[in-house]
């Protein structure tokens, strides 16, 4: 089996590729990434030199260096990570988002349709269905939860979702798209919630939370994220669309403070910043359909989760530490600079 990995050298990405090349020793995987801020070549230092793994830099809306992959791989299925995927940055520069997450993951379709595929799985977010009030805690998207995007980063997704369910009406094209609630864990980019916390908090640095930090978010450790494309990859229904949550609702400010704990450092740092334009208030996944469909449920709970991402980030300083020089510090500074 080869399986070509979008956006593989980015966080959920790159762990996909180790969680499978882990599990099947007869499966060839291909990495396809274009290596942007948020795509880190070392990410991928422990298995550059596995004999069933290739890396190929290119863009997934260059449609020449697309098909010239799929004629030399002949992949069996393609797994499409790959995406523009921070809200802020979409706020500031939505065209890059459109171009990307639609134009690129038709480019990836078209390819699919003309060299032959046995799955196109597409990895969407639960931001496609918009916010839930803090007030009805018994309110969870499903699957059948309208779209109602927030963000031009959601709009992109959303795009492409109707896209992909397109092409399976339309051309045939077998397809499956799984809508995951917030990740965290190992290789995350520190402009996200979780690292940045860690990041800053280890640096002494202020800790910059949006409004009053009463946002919640549905949190899901990366590898039960990664067990579950596993699943829809080879036992779920072509055409269909599956949800993944963790059943792990938590306020923002709530992790902060769990963070500064664990590192022993001072609620003090928090820094309280204008709140994101259009800012969602609540995610919360309903995960029914791919417990009963296959049987997937999360199995890190996010009291061990984060004590072991937590460990992971002070154990690989170096790796972080090159990435917030440069350019993501003038990003920084842009976003939460005058806050």
């Amino acid at each position: 089996m080869t399986i070509i990995v979008t956006g593989g050298a980015g966080f959920i990405g790159s762990n996909f590729i180790f969680y499978m090349l882990g599990k099947y020793s007869n499966y060839r995987v291909i990495c396809l990434d274009r290596l942007t801020y948020a795509g880190n070549l070392s990410t991928l230092k422990q298995v550059m030199d596995h004999p069933n793994f290739r890396f190929v830099k290119a863009d997934i809306c260059d449609r020449d260096a697309v098909y010239q992959l799929f004629e030399q791989e002949h992949p069996d299925i393609v797994v499409n990570f790959a995406a523009e995927s921070h809200v802020d940055r979409s706020i500031d520069q939505p065209d890059i988002f459109l171009h990307t997450n639609i134009i690129g993951t038709a480019t990836l379709m078209d390819a699919c349709r003309r060299y032959g595929i046995r799955r196109y799985h597409q990895v969407s977010t639960d931001e496609v269905y918009g916010d839930l009030p803090l007030d009805r805690p018994d309110l969870l998207f499903t699957e059948e939860t309208p779209i109602r995007t927030s963000s031009p980063y959601s709009s992109s997704k959303a795009s492409a979702d109707l896209l992909t369910l397109a092409y399976h009406r339309t051309y045939d094209l077998p397809v499956t798209i799984s809508r995951c609630s917030n990740n965290y864990g190992p290789y995350q980019f520190p402009e996200k919630l979780i690292p940045l916390m860690i990041v800053n908090a280890l640096n002494d640095k202020p800790l910059p939370v949006y409004g009053k930090g009463l946002n919640v978010r549905d949190w899901l450790y990366v590898e039960d994220h990664c067990r579950a494309i596993d699943l829809i990859l080879h036992k779920g229904h072509v055409g269909d669309i599956y949800n993944i949550g963790g059943h792990n609702e938590m306020r923002n400010i709530d992790i902060v403070k769990l963070i500064c704990k664990h590192l022993g450092k001072s609620e003090s740092l928090i820094t309280y910043v204008a709140d994101r334009k259009g800012h969602d208030m609540r995610y919360a996944i309903d995960p029914t359909k791919i417990f009963n469909e296959l049987g997937w449920f999360p199995e890190t709970t996010f009291a061990d989760g984060i004590k072991k991402t937590i460990q992971w980030y002070l154990d690989n300083r170096a790796w972080w530490e090159d990435i917030i020089s440069g350019e993501y510090q003038e990003y920084y500074a842009k976003i939460y600079g005058n806050r």
